[in-house]
Protein backbone atom coordinates (compact mmCIF):
# COMPACT_ATOMS: atom_id res chain seq x y z
CA UNK A 1 0.00 0.00 0.00
CA UNK A 2 1.25 3.35 -0.81
CA UNK A 3 1.33 5.45 1.89
CA UNK A 4 1.32 8.92 -0.54
CA UNK A 5 -1.37 8.89 -2.71
CA UNK A 6 0.85 10.33 -5.55
CA UNK A 7 2.43 7.25 -5.39
CA UNK A 8 -0.35 5.13 -5.84
CA UNK A 9 -2.28 3.12 -8.14
CA UNK A 10 -5.47 5.03 -7.57
CA UNK A 11 -3.32 8.33 -8.87
CA UNK A 12 -1.15 6.61 -11.56
CA UNK A 13 -3.94 4.05 -13.29
CA UNK A 14 -7.42 4.59 -11.88
CA UNK A 15 -7.65 8.48 -12.64
CA UNK A 16 -8.73 8.79 -16.01
CA UNK A 17 -9.80 12.09 -18.52
CA UNK A 18 -13.36 11.87 -19.53
CA UNK A 19 -12.88 11.59 -23.25
CA UNK A 20 -11.11 8.36 -22.37
CA UNK A 21 -13.74 7.14 -20.10
CA UNK A 22 -16.35 7.73 -22.46
CA UNK A 23 -14.21 6.00 -25.00
CA UNK A 24 -13.65 2.90 -22.52
CA UNK A 25 -17.87 3.25 -22.66
CA UNK A 26 -18.13 3.21 -26.66
CA UNK A 27 -19.58 -0.19 -26.89
CA UNK A 28 -22.37 0.30 -24.25
CA UNK A 29 -22.92 4.04 -25.39
CA UNK A 30 -23.73 2.24 -28.98
CA UNK A 31 -27.54 1.60 -27.26
CA UNK A 32 -27.50 3.52 -24.65
CA UNK A 33 -27.32 7.49 -24.10
CA UNK A 34 -24.95 8.62 -21.67
CA UNK A 35 -27.88 10.22 -19.40
CA UNK A 36 -29.27 6.47 -19.24
CA UNK A 37 -25.61 4.53 -19.06
CA UNK A 38 -25.53 7.00 -15.61
CA UNK A 39 -28.71 6.25 -14.22
CA UNK A 40 -27.66 2.72 -14.52
CA UNK A 41 -24.66 3.55 -12.53
CA UNK A 42 -26.50 5.31 -10.20
CA UNK A 43 -29.07 2.12 -9.61
CA UNK A 44 -26.19 0.05 -8.77
CA UNK A 45 -24.79 2.21 -6.36
CA UNK A 46 -28.10 2.83 -4.48
CA UNK A 47 -28.60 -0.99 -5.03
CA UNK A 48 -24.83 -1.70 -3.09
CA UNK A 49 -25.52 0.87 -0.63
CA UNK A 50 -29.29 -0.77 0.49
CA UNK A 51 -27.51 -4.24 0.61
CA UNK A 52 -24.45 -3.59 2.94
CA UNK A 53 -27.02 -1.53 5.26
CA UNK A 54 -29.66 -4.39 5.26
CA UNK A 55 -30.97 -4.17 8.79
CA UNK A 56 -31.06 -8.27 9.13
CA UNK A 57 -27.36 -8.14 8.65
CA UNK A 58 -27.67 -7.36 12.29
CA UNK A 59 -23.55 -7.19 13.79
CA UNK A 60 -22.50 -7.66 9.60
CA UNK A 61 -23.83 -4.67 8.60
CA UNK A 62 -20.85 -2.74 6.47
CA UNK A 63 -19.67 0.27 7.19
CA UNK A 64 -19.57 3.44 4.75
CA UNK A 65 -15.87 2.70 4.12
CA UNK A 66 -17.07 -0.41 2.28
CA UNK A 67 -20.20 1.14 0.65
CA UNK A 68 -17.80 3.95 -0.56
CA UNK A 69 -14.77 1.42 -1.84
CA UNK A 70 -17.08 -1.08 -3.04
CA UNK A 71 -19.16 1.74 -5.86
CA UNK A 72 -15.18 2.70 -6.92
CA UNK A 73 -14.83 -1.19 -7.77
CA UNK A 74 -17.98 -1.20 -9.48
CA UNK A 75 -17.35 2.22 -11.84
CA UNK A 76 -13.76 1.23 -11.60
CA UNK A 77 -15.31 -2.95 -13.05
CA UNK A 78 -17.44 -1.11 -16.09
CA UNK A 79 -15.15 1.86 -16.89
CA UNK A 80 -12.75 -1.29 -18.55
CA UNK A 81 -15.76 -3.41 -19.13
CA UNK A 82 -19.23 -3.64 -20.84
CA UNK A 83 -22.30 -4.23 -19.04
CA UNK A 84 -22.99 -7.28 -21.22
CA UNK A 85 -19.79 -8.60 -19.89
CA UNK A 86 -20.93 -9.95 -16.24
CA UNK A 87 -24.02 -9.23 -15.01
CA UNK A 88 -24.51 -6.29 -12.06
CA UNK A 89 -26.69 -8.17 -10.26
CA UNK A 90 -23.78 -10.29 -9.93
CA UNK A 91 -21.08 -7.67 -9.15
CA UNK A 92 -22.61 -5.40 -6.97
CA UNK A 93 -22.42 -8.11 -4.07
CA UNK A 94 -18.82 -9.47 -5.46
CA UNK A 95 -17.56 -5.82 -4.90
CA UNK A 96 -19.24 -5.29 -1.40
CA UNK A 97 -17.55 -9.20 -0.75
CA UNK A 98 -14.02 -7.42 -1.96
CA UNK A 99 -14.41 -4.21 -0.55
CA UNK A 100 -15.07 -5.58 3.35
CA UNK A 101 -11.70 -7.89 3.01
CA UNK A 102 -9.82 -5.03 1.47
CA UNK A 103 -11.55 -2.23 4.29
CA UNK A 104 -10.73 -5.16 7.34
CA UNK A 105 -14.23 -4.82 8.50
CA UNK A 106 -14.34 -8.09 8.57
CA UNK A 107 -15.80 -11.60 6.07
CA UNK A 108 -19.28 -10.74 5.74
CA UNK A 109 -21.29 -14.12 5.55
CA UNK A 110 -21.73 -14.69 2.19
CA UNK A 111 -25.42 -16.10 2.60
CA UNK A 112 -26.33 -13.37 4.63
CA UNK A 113 -24.70 -11.43 1.50
CA UNK A 114 -27.32 -13.40 -0.73
CA UNK A 115 -30.06 -12.58 1.50
CA UNK A 116 -29.21 -9.09 1.52
CA UNK A 117 -29.62 -9.22 -2.33
CA UNK A 118 -32.98 -10.57 -2.29
CA UNK A 119 -34.45 -8.29 0.25
CA UNK A 120 -33.00 -5.04 -1.67
CA UNK A 121 -34.10 -6.94 -4.86
CA UNK A 122 -37.98 -6.72 -3.20
CA UNK A 123 -37.84 -3.15 -2.99
CA UNK A 124 -38.17 -2.48 -6.12
CA UNK A 125 -41.19 -3.76 -8.05
CA UNK A 126 -40.56 -3.05 -11.13
CA UNK A 127 -38.01 -5.87 -11.32
CA UNK A 128 -40.16 -8.45 -12.66
CA UNK A 129 -37.16 -11.07 -13.89
CA UNK A 130 -36.49 -13.54 -11.48
CA UNK A 131 -33.04 -12.39 -10.24
CA UNK A 132 -31.05 -15.33 -8.31
CA UNK A 133 -27.33 -14.52 -6.89
CA UNK A 134 -25.67 -17.61 -5.89
CA UNK A 135 -22.47 -17.54 -3.71
CA UNK A 136 -20.48 -20.00 -5.81
CA UNK A 137 -21.05 -17.34 -8.98
CA UNK A 138 -19.98 -14.24 -6.56
CA UNK A 139 -16.66 -16.47 -5.74
CA UNK A 140 -15.90 -16.87 -9.44
CA UNK A 141 -16.89 -13.23 -10.61
CA UNK A 142 -14.46 -11.76 -7.45
CA UNK A 143 -11.50 -13.57 -9.26
CA UNK A 144 -12.53 -11.92 -12.80
CA UNK A 145 -12.77 -8.61 -10.57
CA UNK A 146 -9.42 -8.68 -9.46
CA UNK A 147 -8.14 -9.51 -12.56
CA UNK A 148 -9.68 -6.16 -14.09
CA UNK A 149 -8.77 -3.94 -11.17
CA UNK A 150 -5.09 -5.79 -12.18
CA UNK A 151 -5.18 -5.89 -8.02
CA UNK A 152 -5.27 -2.53 -7.28
CA UNK A 153 -7.52 -2.75 -4.13
CA UNK A 154 -6.61 0.55 -2.14
CA UNK A 155 -8.81 3.48 -2.83
CA UNK A 156 -8.39 6.90 -1.42
CA UNK A 157 -11.72 8.17 -0.57
CA UNK A 158 -12.18 12.29 -0.43
CA UNK A 159 -13.83 11.87 3.67
CA UNK A 160 -10.57 11.91 5.08
CA UNK A 161 -9.39 15.20 3.35
CA UNK A 162 -12.63 16.40 4.34
CA UNK A 163 -12.35 15.66 8.14
CA UNK A 164 -9.17 17.44 7.86
CA UNK A 165 -10.90 20.67 6.58
CA UNK A 166 -13.32 20.72 9.31
CA UNK A 167 -10.31 20.93 11.81
CA UNK A 168 -8.61 23.57 10.20
CA UNK A 169 -12.10 25.34 9.41
CA UNK A 170 -12.99 25.38 12.82
CA UNK A 171 -10.50 27.69 14.07
CA UNK A 172 -11.69 30.08 11.48
CA UNK A 173 -15.50 29.38 12.28
CA UNK A 174 -16.34 29.78 15.48
CA UNK A 175 -19.95 29.45 15.45
CA UNK A 176 -20.41 25.31 16.68
CA UNK A 177 -23.36 25.02 15.48
CA UNK A 178 -23.20 26.75 12.23
CA UNK A 179 -19.68 24.24 11.92
CA UNK A 180 -22.04 21.37 12.38
CA UNK A 181 -24.68 22.06 9.91
CA UNK A 182 -21.60 22.69 7.61
CA UNK A 183 -20.21 19.51 8.67
CA UNK A 184 -23.16 17.78 8.29
CA UNK A 185 -24.13 18.96 4.46
CA UNK A 186 -20.51 18.41 3.39
CA UNK A 187 -20.46 14.52 4.33
CA UNK A 188 -23.78 13.85 2.42
CA UNK A 189 -22.61 15.70 -0.26
CA UNK A 190 -19.35 13.66 -0.53
CA UNK A 191 -21.68 10.61 -0.14
CA UNK A 192 -24.07 11.45 -2.83
CA UNK A 193 -20.60 11.98 -4.92
CA UNK A 194 -20.65 8.04 -4.79
CA UNK A 195 -23.38 8.47 -7.54
CA UNK A 196 -21.15 10.22 -10.29
CA UNK A 197 -17.75 9.30 -11.99
CA UNK A 198 -15.78 11.86 -10.37
CA UNK A 199 -13.89 9.21 -8.09
CA UNK A 200 -12.49 8.19 -11.48
CA UNK A 201 -11.58 11.46 -12.75
CA UNK A 202 -10.46 14.10 -9.72
CA UNK A 203 -8.35 13.44 -6.67
CA UNK A 204 -9.64 12.79 -3.54
CA UNK A 205 -8.87 16.45 -2.35
CA UNK A 206 -10.07 17.92 -4.97
CA UNK A 207 -13.92 16.53 -4.48
CA UNK A 208 -13.62 17.27 -0.80
CA UNK A 209 -12.72 20.52 -1.84
CA UNK A 210 -15.88 20.52 -3.97
CA UNK A 211 -18.27 19.00 -1.40
CA UNK A 212 -17.47 21.42 0.55
CA UNK A 213 -17.85 24.33 -1.32
CA UNK A 214 -21.21 23.00 -2.24
CA UNK A 215 -22.60 22.40 1.22
CA UNK A 216 -21.14 26.24 1.81
CA UNK A 217 -23.79 27.67 -0.50
CA UNK A 218 -26.18 25.20 0.71
CA UNK A 219 -25.94 26.42 4.00
CA UNK A 220 -25.14 29.90 3.23
CA UNK A 221 -22.18 30.68 4.96
CA UNK A 222 -19.08 32.74 3.53
CA UNK A 223 -16.23 30.93 3.38
CA UNK A 224 -14.35 33.11 0.33
CA UNK A 225 -11.47 33.90 3.02
CA UNK A 226 -10.73 30.77 3.79
CA UNK A 227 -10.84 29.03 1.17
CA UNK A 228 -8.35 31.67 -1.03
CA UNK A 229 -5.66 30.28 1.39
CA UNK A 230 -6.15 26.62 -0.35
CA UNK A 231 -3.37 25.88 -3.19
CA UNK A 232 -5.66 24.38 -5.90
CA UNK A 233 -7.11 24.51 -9.14
CA UNK A 234 -10.26 26.25 -8.66
CA UNK A 235 -11.08 25.45 -12.09
CA UNK A 236 -10.95 21.60 -12.11
CA UNK A 237 -12.79 22.37 -8.30
CA UNK A 238 -15.60 23.78 -10.51
CA UNK A 239 -15.84 21.04 -12.65
CA UNK A 240 -16.13 18.68 -10.18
Amino acid sequence: MAGNFWQSSHYQQWLMEKPDLLRERAEDLKVLTEEEYQKIMLFFTNFIQMVCQDPQQNQNKARMQVVATACVYFRRFYARRSLKDIDPFLLAPTCIILASKVEEHGMLSGTKIVNAVTAALKKWPYLTQDIQVRQSAMQEAEFFLLEILDCCLVVYHPYRPLVQMWSDLATFYKDSKEMEELKSSSWKICNDSLKTDVALLYPPHLIAVACLMIAAVWTNRDLKQWFTDFAVDYDKVELV
